[in-house]
């Protein structure tokens, strides 16, 4: 018998990046798998040294020393997943920046989610299902916080619905028996249960001592136009300084190009811009279901 060419373990490898869908796909053929809202990250293992990359080839090793750690196979292997912060039920990106940001690393966790090499093979080529039949049999015997990212086969349309009840960011789905691409591709779909978008805040309701909501606008050509309003999202901390940003650019009257009636309102200079979570957009035009993320300057 032929013996079997071993392959060298290759560096860095461009990760596959799923296409956004409006649905998920129906029908056989396809995995499912929660969307997880955190830094995509590539584990390389050889022979008990242990480097994480980001998904721009950054080494990051450092900065998630303890889920490097957790990596206790003397084996060359080549994980493909996600770190984050689980916080209220859910994984949250902003909690994975401020610890990332204090240098916390307690509350991290890897999800993998694929495989791309083991000891000598390069399981690019091989179905999706057959290289997550391999990454469960590692994952299972290891610790969190390394985890092994589960999925549904069949109809993706159940865990869409199940994610969008617990508020998770949507679920990926991939075909069953395709090999891993390092492009985006429709190999992979991504479904999302929330939207995200910029919008200039064109003014505030006061609290004692913060901000009880923002007015938001959208800019359509010329013209700046109301969006509705978000009053959730922030901690009182927050609260209090963007009551500071916004009191630097309060505005005698509106700048919408068409003005609305807010009688509480404080107008303010479009000069900030709200990260905004939603659902959706209304018929009338406004954002549903918004959820405050952060306050910059455009």
């Amino acid at each position: 018998m032929a013996k079997r060419f071993k392959a060298v373990m290759p560096g860095f490898i461009k990760p596959q990046l799923a296409t956004l869908k409006m649905k998920a796909p129906a029908g056989e053929g396809w995995i499912h798998e929660i969307k997880y809202d955190g830094y995509r990250a590539q584990i390389h293992l050889d022979r008990g040294a242990t480097k994480i990359f980001t998904r721009n080839g950054h080494d990051w090793t450092k900065r998630f020393s303890a889920i490097a750690s957790a990596f206790r196979l003397k084996s060359q292997t080549i994980f493909d997943g996600e770190v984050v912060v689980v916080h209220e039920g859910r994984t949250s990106f902003s909690e994975l920046q401020a610890d990332l940001a204090k240098g916390r690393q307690e509350r991290m966790l890897f999800y993998a989610f694929d495989i791309l090499f083991h000891n000598g093979e390069d399981l690019r080529s091989k179905p999706q299902l057959k290289r997550k039949e391999l990454l469960k049999e590692l994952i299972d015997m290891l610790d969190p916080p390394v985890l092994y990212s589960d999925h549904l086969e069949g109809d993706g349309h159940e865990l869409f619905e199940a994610a969008a009840r617990l508020n998770y960011e949507g679920i990926v789905s991939k075909r069953a028996d395709a090999p891993y691409r390092s492009d985006r591709n429709e190999g992979w779909l991504k479904i999302k249960t929330v939207q995200k978008g910029k919008f200039p805040v064109v003014g505030f309701i006061k609290d004692p001592t913060g901000v009880a909501a923002l007015y938001l606008g959208k800019k359509e050509g010329k013209e700046l136009v109301y969006m509705g309003k978000v009053g959730t999202g922030w901690s009182r901390t927050v609260s209090s300084e963007i009551r500071k940003k916004l009191d630097t650019v309060v505005s005698p009257k509106a700048k919408l190009t068409r003005p609305i009636k807010k009688p509480k309102a404080t107008w303010v200079e479009p000069t900030f811009y709200a990260d905004i979570e939603y659902r959706d957009i209304t018929s009338e035009g406004l954002l549903r279901a918004s959820s405050f993320k952060g306050l910059s300057k455009k």
